[in-house]
């Protein structure tokens, strides 16, 4: 490592009052996919007052990669990520009492912690330039800031665009590390898992048809809210049915909609959901039987079934030797009772894969939960908030694994 252990925790804690400045600002300021304009520039202006060369205007517009140069001319960079985008929810003030942070916007919030990766990675960014600015770095480092990571595959679009093989700035990655806080681990603890961390996410729509008519008739019409009903309970058995209890599925209707008045049978229903899976084989299993499903059960009520089904993200899998490298560095960094590791895949989705279909990656989670607590918010609920004193374990880490020789 070019720099020390004390060095390096010095200069991050010097970072800490910008870097709580920083993530509150974004917390305030939330913005979906492809919207993180706001977000965007003032990723640009942190980067540009490190003296960190980036360019901007990728992935639709917000996307943003910066490039600090070391190790011999024309070596592989190590990449570093983070996510920007913030989520569709009303945020919730716990005890009745707003924090000076709470969004501004109204029905978005950074309720996945996107302001704190967003955070973390500018902190490494001006971490790692100032160590630059008194010895080489070992490598070049490439910190990656995407849009859209939240459904809309804002990773993918900047894969396509060249971000890892060296099309639009520094030289090509060799390897990418990125990080999610996790609201299931103390504050300070990390972890990840040699192979599947996370599931590949898809996302369907049945549209059931079927002959409307007046409520008081229903014997003249064929009701497709009845027949939607019937589907939604029935592909429930494809996780405890036809996959095996070995293999992991998750099937999840999230939305129905129908009708537009109470004494009217309507024409159309619509199911809405997403399926999570670990493997190609049952992905196309789960693909083949709610097709099956919807098609077998609308007909036996008179009626027909359309299935839409688009897959998202692929699995995320973490390769074997980035993982061991990760643990090396992380036990040495922050102490072997500060790492736990991940004990099983989660089924929630993640555009990091992507990223780790070019290059060997790694993904690990950081822990979030505050001392004196036993549990916090989870991901996605309107009460979530990134525990600030977090960032520091998530710049230290990022920092040391570029650093490591």
């Amino acid at each position: 490592m070019t720099a020390t252990a004390t060095r390096l925790r010095d200069l991050v804690t010097e970072e800490m009052e910008l870097l709580r400045e920083i993530r509150h600002d974004l917390h305030a300021h939330p913005e979906l996919g492809y919207e993180e304009h706001r977000t965007s520039e003032v990723v640009q202006r942190e980067l540009g007052r490190a003296g960190v060369a980036f360019r901007a205007g990728l992935a639709g517009g917000t996307g943003v990669i910066g490039s600090l140069a070391g190790g011999a001319a024309g070596g592989p960079a190590i990449g570093l990520r983070a996510d920007m985008d913030a989520l569709p929810i009303v945020e919730q003030v716990p005890d009745g009492v707003a924090r000076p942070w709470c969004s501004t916007i109204p029905g978005r919030m950074h309720a996945c912690g996107h302001d704190g990766h967003t955070a973390i990675l500018i902190g490494a960014a001006r971490v790692l330039a100032r160590i630059a600015r008194e010895q080489p770095l070992p490598r070049p480092v490439t910190f990656l800031f995407q849009p859209a990571e939240e459904g809309g595959a804002g990773g993918r679009r900047m894969v396509e665009e060249g971000v890892l093989d060296g099309r639009v700035l520094g030289p090509p990655v060799g390897s990418i590390f990125g990080l999610h806080g996790w609201p299931e681990y103390p504050l300070g603890v990390v972890g990840t898992r040699s192979g599947p961390l996370l599931a590949a996410s898809d996302r369907f729509e049945i549209a059931v048809r079927g002959v409307g008519g007046h409520a008081a008739w229903p014997h003249a019409c064929r009701d497709p809210i009845v027949a939607a009903g019937a589907i939604v309970h029935a592909v429930q058995t494809i996780a405890s049915r036809n996959v095996g209890p070995l293999e992991a599925v998750v099937v999840s209707i999230t939305m129905v909609e129908a009708g537009s008045g109470f004494n009217i049978i309507p024409e159309r229903a619509v199911i809405r959901g997403t399926v999570r899976t670990l493997s190609a084989a049952t992905q196309q299993l789960a693909i083949r039987r709610l097709r099956e499903i919807a098609t077998g059960v609308a007909t036996a009520y008179g009626c027909t079934a359309d299935l839409d089904y688009r897959i998202n993200y692929p699995v995320t899998l973490n390769d074997p030797a980035m993982v061991d490298r990760f643990d090396r560095v992380a036990s040495e960094t922050l102490g072997t009772d500060r790492l736990r590791p991940v004990e099983l895949p989660v089924m929630g989705g993640e555009d990091f894969a992507f990223y780790g279909q070019k290059v060997p990656a790694c993904f690990f989670v950081l822990g979030l939960i505050p001392p004196g607590a036993s549990t916090m918010p989870a991901l996605h609920h309107p009460a979530f908030d990134f525990t600030d004193e977090a960032m520091a374990t998530g710049v230290e880490l990022f920092a040391a694994l570029a650093l490591r020789e």
